[in-house]
């Protein structure tokens, strides 16, 4: 795992030409989604100030052998607050940053058709085709392609 210190503690925020956050955490929500990957859990931790075993503790749980964010009682990530949005906003983890640039967006029109349906951030007259390219550009601008699905989310491994 990466020292915490040499961990960059920022979110990427960029907007496209397909897609502008608009922080209504629809895609918070829901159980098992929030891999923490080893380099995501060096980066929450110098965000939060904790340490591994505190953090485990109050904010995680193993699924599938792999550590994940918990959810609250209402179904959303434990970090998202209503009216706030993320409050680890710069130490959160790879596949939140990549939202809604997944491997099932980028790979399958009717995923992204689902999405865009689902996040009101994704432009409606988006197509298919300009989403996937400008996904791909911004997972590779940003660092967020993984290769390895085993340690991190299988949500931003592409075979680019």
């Amino acid at each position: 795992m990466q020292s915490s210190q040499n961990v960059e503690v920022q979110a990427p925020v960029d907007d496209s030409e397909v897609f502008t956050c608009q922080m209504c955490g629809q895609c918070c929500r829901g159980q098992g989604g929030i891999v923490v990957s080893p380099t995501d859990l060096a980066r929450i931790l110098k965000a939060l100030g904790m340490d591994e075993a505190s953090f485990r503790e109050r904010y995680g749980e193993m699924r599938g052998g792999k550590l994940q964010i918990r959810c609250g009682d209402d179904g959303a990530c434990i970090f998202f607050k209503e009216g706030e949005g993320c409050t680890v906003h710069a130490g959160k983890p790879d596949v939140c940053r990549a939202w809604p640039f997944f491997r099932g967006n980028i790979v399958d029109a009717e995923s992204f058709a689902m999405a865009k349906d689902y996040c009101p951030g994704i432009r409606r007259d988006a197509d298919h085709e300009t989403f996937a390219r400008e996904g791909r550009a911004y997972l590779k601008k940003h660092g967020l392609l993984s290769r390895d699905g085993a340690s991190g989310g299988w949500a931003v491994v592409l075979d680019d």
